[in-house]
């Protein structure tokens, strides 16, 4: 059988400290934060690693008390309040029957006005629940979720992931009816993380928001180069090998320090190589990881009109751009109006193709970008 972790580098999940590269301040701070009834506000573009961190947190949490419950949900693909209830009150009836038989029943028990149908994970073997909720009583499901949590006798901690999407949902005053209820949970702490700084930034520090200065916030940034590149070395070194300074510095310029880039390129070069010692094995491995992908960037390709490929592949040809509406951009690439331009960027930000960090406009998918300044 082949040993789970024959690579020290994890691309998906979260395994162990161990795999687990620093962070060691943000653990900390947020652990205090918790264990001292702070909610917490995690900020960070996709791809630097917070929903790692947010398990690595849950790591210590459960390590220090077994009996506390954990639990964290990705809201990005939910429409509305009725999806958001779902997903919550899956995730705490999977919890609680992972645990024993009667804790499970007494959940069930509880939240039997949610019609939960208990069945068999087919992958996993173990059981599974879902709900039947009336869309049209996501209030009072919500409430009956959150009156569970509160009335446990247990310390619960629950990461929500993409939080900033349910200023999205058809209901009005969705922020203000999660805010009534969190309010007064003192057992129950809560980690609102999301990839989108500036809706973030508008639902924590504006005064005309509910959740206005109710937590703690945190913006995460790149892993320092040096304690990365310790990180990455000694497992090439555990094995006889060793990972060149110079490249690893090549690859986090590269992708900016960006955890989940540089985990998908040390992998594949641990797997190929067992001393990195030159550039040119970097760029074959980077070349290698963005052509396996070119299938579906092609597909994507296919649903973008001209003018977002376009701006997209201009955008991807100068790395980062400052002005792309300025003349000498617009020129340069052969683009439409700025008007036209200025039109497109805000249809390729909304559907997250390109981002805009302080000083400019990227792709936002790293491989993406490189495949596209190829072609």
């Amino acid at each position: 059988m082949r040993k789970r972790n024959a690579n020290p580098f994890v691309c998906q999940g979260y395994e162990s400290p161990k795999y687990f590269c620093d962070r060691e301040g943000e653990t900390k701070n947020m652990l205090s934060s918790l264990y001292n009834g702070r909610n917490i506000t995690l900020i960070s573009p996709r791809r630097l690693g917070k929903t790692v961190l947010i398990w690595h947190v849950f790591h210590h949490i459960q390590s220090e008390n077994k009996d506390a419950i954990c639990l964290y949900i990705d809201i990005f693909p939910t429409q509305n309040q009725h999806d958001l209830v779902n997903m919550l009150g899956v995730a705490v009836l999977n919890s609680a029957l992972s645990r024993s038989k009667a804790f499970g029943k007494k959940m069930l028990k509880f939240l039997g006005a949610l019609r939960p149908v208990v069945g068999i994970d087919h992958m996993t073997g173990l059981p599974n629940v879902t709900l039947n909720i009336d869309p049209t009583q996501a209030d009072m499901s919500l409430k009956s979720v959150f009156s569970l949590l509160k009335n446990l006798d247990k310390e619960i901690f629950i990461a929500i992931d993409e939080f900033q999407q349910i200023t999205e949902y058809p209901e009005s005053g969705t922020e203000a009816l999660l805010r009534s209820h969190i309010q007064f949970m003192r057992n129950v702490h809560f980690i609102f993380s999301g990839s989108k700084q500036h809706m973030m930034t508008e639902m924590f520090l504006s005064p005309q928001r509910p959740f206005y200065q109710s937590t703690d916030i945190l913006n995460l940034s790149s892993l320092e180069e040096d304690v990365y590149y310790s990180f990455a070395n000694g497992f090439f070194e555990e094995r006889g090998g060793h990972l060149d300074r110079d490249v690893f510095h090549e690859l986090y310029a590269i992708f900016d320090g960006y955890t989940w880039y540089i985990q998908s390129v040390l992998n594949r070069l641990y797997e190929n190589y067992k001393k990195v010692e030159t550039v040119e094995q970097l760029r074959t491995t980077i070349l290698w990881v963005t052509e396996s992908k070119a299938p579906q960037y092609e597909y994507l390709m296919q649903f973008l009109t001209s003018n977002q490929v376009a701006v997209l592949r201009a955008i991807a040809k100068e790395g980062i751009v400052k002005e792309p509406t300025g003349k000498e951009f617009l020129k340069k690439h052969k683009l439409p109006s700025a008007s036209s331009v200025n039109t497109t960027l805000e249809t390729l930000s909304g559907k997250e193709l390109v981002y805009r960090q302080t000083d400019g406009y990227i792709v936002y998918d790293r491989f993406l970008g490189i495949w596209l300044s190829r072609l």
